[in-house]
């Protein structure tokens, strides 16, 4: 069945609080143009019931103000020419000096052919219009519909903060069409759809229209301001000693609570993310908009139900990850990293697809974020993998959760050549939550009564109040001394 196509007024009208759009569109831009594409302008313009392929203005989304770019596909196509160009530019300058989200809906052939390379060039200007929005740390939501392709795709179409599609959408560079012109043959089925785009990590997710108001109002909560704090119980320093290795088998219980049982107990407003946005994606990360009473954070953490032997932590989750921190810094929300993992991948295809330098990047990027951040170690903490997601303003640790550079029985192995030594290892490496937080690795425990795996909600509920504590507190210190505090943290670690 084929996707049906909605005009611009119809996305327009399905997103917006009832009677609040208002265009900022002014005539058309006049290009030079022969008597031929002349009259098809002015047929297109009877066929649309508009005077160009895109539609601007702005709207409110639950009382929240924004601004709003559309594509009208039967105006020739969607086509892009100078003066549509000249209308979204126009359109996204206004939206960045008034600091207004901007909400664009693509639906395109791509450039205007009747106008040549002139217009193939319009896509410049508008790529730097979007870039200017979002260093000016305003949101850039997209959601492409069928079709979106071209220069429209490679352009303002990919650069959406968070980026949705409609469901059967064709949406991919080349079109099939111009494809089997080109080269004699069909485009391979299957790849040019919103479906596979979202299991390749390209786009966030795929909406039926009527869900995306829904969606955009989730959205826009996160990226607004934080709410008042509720009070909070005192963050847990005292925690019953218990053998190191008791928390090491703890933590990899199945029915252990992950990241997933995190968020349905003390989340809300959430949007879920996928992918790098570069043609990666791994079940192993979890990427989200969401708040914890009340607090705005970008999300990121391991999935213990995604690790497995065959699908292990590998450098398209840490890139992932590294889209998260770029989301964080360029939207200036806090970020909440959840650590849970039995470490990286450990393969020819890991160590060829670039795991290490991923690590560092990550580590690197992490340690120097402007925005506050606050990491969980939810449970195993292994290795390179679990480092990646460490250092920040804040960590918190679940009392059985452990942090080590290799699982004890890697270290008994190095140590004993043998694995049998890994409870003794596990004792003296000094890496369950006690430990950590005597040797000022982390701030705060979050209890367990007495395994998480036998209280998951509560234990799940009971984690969340802690972010959203540690949140509150950051909030109220200047950013340049809490980036001072966090990398003079990390400077001293060891030396005391």
């Amino acid at each position: 069945m084929p996707t049906q196509r909605i005009s611009a007024a119809a996305v327009i009208d399905r997103i917006v609080d009832s009677d609040s759009f208002a265009t900022w569109d002014t005539e058309p831009l006049t290009v030079a143009a022969d008597a031929a594409y002349t009259a098809s302008l002015h047929r297109a313009t009877e066929r649309a019931g508009t005077d160009e392929s895109v539609v601007t203005g702005e709207g409110l989304i639950a009382g929240n103000r924004v601004a709003i770019i559309a594509c009208e596909f039967a105006f020739l196509g969607g086509s892009i020419g100078v003066a549509a160009a000249e209308r979204i530019t126009a359109a996204i300058e206004r939206a960045t000096a008034q600091q207004l989200p901007l909400i664009a809906s693509p639906t395109s052939g791509g450039t205007r052919m009747q106008e040549g390379t002139v217009a193939f060039l319009q896509m410049v200007k508008i790529a730097a219009a979007v870039q200017l929005h979002k260093d000016a740390h305003l949101p850039y939501l997209a959601y492409l519909r069928d079709p979106t392709t071209g220069g429209v795709f490679a352009s303002w179409g990919s650069l959406g903060h968070i980026t949705f599609a409609q469901p059967g959408a064709l949406i991919g560079f080349l079109g099939p069409r111009v494809y089997e012109a080109l080269y004699g043959e069909e485009f391979p089925p299957g790849v040019q759809t919103a479906e596979n785009l979202y299991r390749r990590g390209i786009v966030d997710g795929v909406l039926n229209p009527k869900d995306l108001r829904a969606v955009l109002i989730r959205a826009l909560r996160v990226l607004g301001p934080a709410a008042p704090a509720p009070e909070f119980e005192p963050a847990t320093t005292e925690i019953a000693d218990v053998p190191a290795w008791q928390s090491v088998m703890l933590s990899r219980r199945l029915d252990r609570p992950g990241i997933r049982q995190l968020l349905e107990a003390s989340a809300t407003d959430l949007v879920p993310l996928s992918g790098t946005g570069q043609g990666e994606t791994e079940g192993s990360m979890v990427l989200a908009l969401a708040r914890f009473h009340g607090q705005p954070a970008i999300v990121l953490g391991q999935d213990r139900v995604g690790q497995t032997a065959l699908t292990p932590l590998g450098p398209g989750a840490l890139r992932e990850a590294r889209r998260g921190m770029r989301l964080a810094q360029e939207l200036r929300l806090p970020l909440v990293l959840v650590i849970d993992t039995f470490g990286a991948a450990l393969s020819q295809e890991a160590e060829e697809g670039g795991l290490a330098p991923e690590i560092a990047r990550c580590v690197a990027e992490l340690v120097t974020l402007r925005t506050p951040t606050v990491s969980l170690l939810l449970g195993q903490g292994t290795g390179g993998g679990a480092l990646a997601l460490l250092p920040a303003d804040r960590v918190l640790c679940a009392q059985h959760g452990w942090l080590a550079p290799l699982p004890p029985e890697g270290a008994s192995a190095i140590m004993h050549r043998d694995t049998t030594h890994a409870p003794q290892m596990a004792a003296a490496q000094g890496i369950r939550s006690r430990d950590l937080l005597r040797d000022g690795i982390v701030d705060a425990i979050v209890p367990e009564f007495p395994d998480a795996a036998v209280e998951p909600a509560e234990f799940s509920a009971r984690a969340g109040r802690a972010i959203a504590r540690e949140l509150t507190g950051l909030a109220a210190v200047e950013p340049a001394d809490r980036i001072a505090a966090r990398l003079a943290r990390y400077r001293r670690l060891g030396l005391q």
